[in-house]
């Protein structure tokens, strides 16, 4: 799985507004501000909260006294929703759900591989919330795994 600049600034930027305002009622925190908190480029940034706005994550208010903050508390969004708002399905295939692809032949088990791929990616990122990672409680399901031989290594 790839992570993209625009997946690791949403999420940097939804764990600064959880840290900002736990509570609504902590007010709005400007793009600007959070932006040059996680050295996100602030017009690019504006573009991701829009996006994290439109599911549901992230409310939003203009002028003087306007800004950002969670729509919904942290220990209920998924670094999986968060990916989901701005990149869409966590894993597909060419832009398609791997159930919905016809692979005949000697390939007809990659479907297979293809959503057992999905099912892991989503045991991981699902059970992570922003409340998690604020709190420096990342499940013990998802540490057990970097105990995996060869779990830290790049290939």
């Amino acid at each position: 799985m790839r992570v993209t600049a625009k997946v690791d600034y949403a999420v940097r930027a939804a764990l600064e507004l959880a840290a900002r305002s736990p509570q609504r009622s902590a007010g709005a925190t400007k793009g600007d501000v959070l932006g040059e908190s996680q050295s996100i480029p602030t017009k690019y940034l504006e573009n991701i909260l829009s996006e994290l706005r439109r599911a549901g994550l992230v409310g939003s208010r203009r002028g003087s006294d306007g800004g950002y903050w969670l729509a919904t508390p942290a220990s209920e969004i998924s670094v999986a929703d968060i990916i989901r708002a701005v990149e869409g399905p966590l894993a597909d295939v060419r832009g398609e759900a791997p159930e919905n692809l016809d692979y005949s032949g000697v390939a007809e088990p990659l479907e297979s591989v293809w959503l057992a791929t999905r099912a892991s990616l989503r045991n991981v990122l699902e059970s992570v919330t922003l409340g998690d990672l604020i709190s420096d409680s990342v499940p013990t399901e998802v540490l057990d795994l970097l105990r995996t031989p060869g779990a830290l290594n790049r290939r």
